[in-house]
């Protein structure tokens, strides 16, 4: 979906009809910021919420929270719904814009207003920042200190716009029941009264999200644990409007092999730049699962048992450690167990985001997408990622005199050449009709045993002159594939 879908789709949803009555129905939200790239640990957070709501038979729906101007681009909107189609996480109905729900925000602190759980406070930013200071030199925390919450309104200075401010509970405490961290509890004084609509009129993230969520029907929130002070602040709105408090569930964020949480220096980068590192988008998603959560020694499932499997209770409370070189030996058993043409149709489709990609897709006519097809069984047993798979396939798309690499180039070299000739001519009588791996086998393996030589040292040379490597698929695999003309000339083009 397009970010000039999601603009046409918020016609009509900026105000939705309230709703007091819990959903029978689970009803879960992925929530992103559009200020940049889909992280990878928002991806892991979409992809429980789905497994949550596929699990209880529930929906998952998408908000797309830009009341961030500035830094909201609808570039950013547009990468996040593809990385999550990407990753095969489709949400409900269309996504929600926070940005248009502002009239519906500010009826809602205007309700409080008038049912005397929120009022007006007129101080201006600079004596805000004075009762800050103060309260630190004072060696109090720096909290609002409620000067407003219980004055008359006429006390109001002339033509000044006030804020809207929550009346949180001045004791006791606020417990938030997490099916992940379980009971956490937030003493109120603690709170303060926090603001729910600016003096210009603009909602705060705090706000929006209880409304939306409430609107939404959402009755499941599963977030990151760093939400979870919020959580603590939220529970005050949904009381106020005597709103059911969905069910919380707090999730640990992300950390690096080094235990500190997953940056950028870790490789913490968007789900797009994990499709550009060759990861399929079904090993992806298993690893992501795995991140906090299991299922006994589990460690290759398909998405039904992820799915049948998936209990938010289950995931950890600890963080979970991302391990790239895990990752890839799981992209590599998904790229062997994933049916050849399956994977083929997916290779090609990534090509165009592969740093070595567009070789290949500039030679993809019909008889290059043959040949790369007949290569797939052999080229996926020795690849990783789909780099890999790309990097091994060249050898079907370069021209001929082949660049050899240092190594290949050692391995034609000297009397190399004349075992290339005796396998040149072995080779020469078979026909077109008859090339194939089973056939070109037995040629070599001829040349072998006439020659006292061990297969090593003639099958070596081969792969060097047919792909300027010394590592490449079964050396049979590559003859077959190429075909008889070309293998041929690549092989006098070493001996010449």
């Amino acid at each position: 979906m397009s970010a000039g879908r999601l603009r046409q789709s918020r016609k009509g949803i900026q105000s939705p009809k309230p709703n007091n009555k819990m959903a029978e129905t689970v009803v879960t939200r992925f929530a992103p910021s559009p200020t940049g790239f889909l992280h990878i640990g928002g991806g892991r957070t979409a992809l429980f919420n789905w497994l949550f709501a596929r699990h209880t038979g529930g929906k998952m729906l998408l908000r797309i929270e830009d009341t961030d101007r500035e830094r909201s681009t609808d570039a950013a909107t547009a990468a996040i719904l593809d990385g999550l189609t990407w990753l095969g996480l489709h949400w409900e109905g269309e996504p929600l814009s926070q940005y248009e729900r502002a009239p519906r925000h500010r009826e809602v602190a205007q309700e409080l207003v008038r049912r005397g759980k929120a009022y007006y406070a007129y101080e201006t930013p600079a004596e805000l920042d004075e009762k800050r200071r103060r309260a630190q030199a004072e060696g109090r925390p720096p909290r609002y200190d409620g000067y407003w919450r219980d004055r008359d309104p006429s006390e109001a200075p002339s033509g000044v716009k006030g804020a809207i401010r929550i009346k949180a509970p001045l004791d006791g405490e606020t417990i938030v029941k997490d099916r992940v961290q379980g009971d956490v509890r937030f003493a109120n004084k603690d709170l303060d009264d926090f603001i729910i609509l600016r003096s210009d009129g603009n909602p705060t993230y705090m706000h929006a999200v209880v409304v939306d969520d409430h609107d939404m029907g959402v009755t499941h929130i599963i977030r990151g644990d760093d939400h979870l002070t919020n959580a603590a602040r939220q529970m005050v709105i949904y009381d106020a409007m005597g709103w059911e408090v969905p069910v919380m569930a707090h999730i640990p964020l992300i950390h690096g092999a080094d235990g500190a949480k997953l940056s950028k220096r870790h490789g913490a980068l968007g789900v797009d730049a994990y499709r550009a590192m060759g990861y399929l988008p079904a090993a992806l998603r298993n690893y992501l699962a795995r991140l906090g959560w299991s299922h006994g020694d589990s460690e290759v499932m398909s998405l039904d048992e992820m799915i049948r499997w998936f209990e938010i209770e289950d995931v950890n409370r600890g963080a979970a450690r991302f391990d790239f070189q895990r990752l890839e030996a799981l992209n590599g058993v998904y790229m062997r167990q994933t049916p050849d043409d399956e994977l083929f149709d997916i290779f090609v489709g990534t090509l165009p985001y592969l740093p070595n990609g567009k070789p290949i897709l500039d030679q993809l006519d019909d008889r290059k997408r043959k040949q790369l097809r007949a290569a797939l069984p052999g080229l996926k047993e020795r690849a990783r990622t789909l780099v890999e798979l790309a990097d091994n396939a060249g050898y079907l798309f370069v021209e001929r005199p082949l660049a050899l690499d240092e190594k290949a180039a050692g391995l034609v070299a000297g009397p190399a050449k004349e075992v290339l000739a005796k396998v040149k001519a072995a080779l020469e009588g078979i026909s077109d009709s008859n090339w194939n791996a089973a056939s070109t086998e037995a040629a070599v393996k001829g040349v072998v045993a006439d020659s006292g030589l061990k297969l090593g040292a003639v099958a070596q040379p081969i792969r060097a002159a047919l792909t300027g490597r010394s590592t490449s698929p079964g050396v049979y695999d590559v003859l077959a594939v190429l075909g008889r003309t070309e293998s041929l000339a690549r092989i006098s083009d070493q001996i010449d």
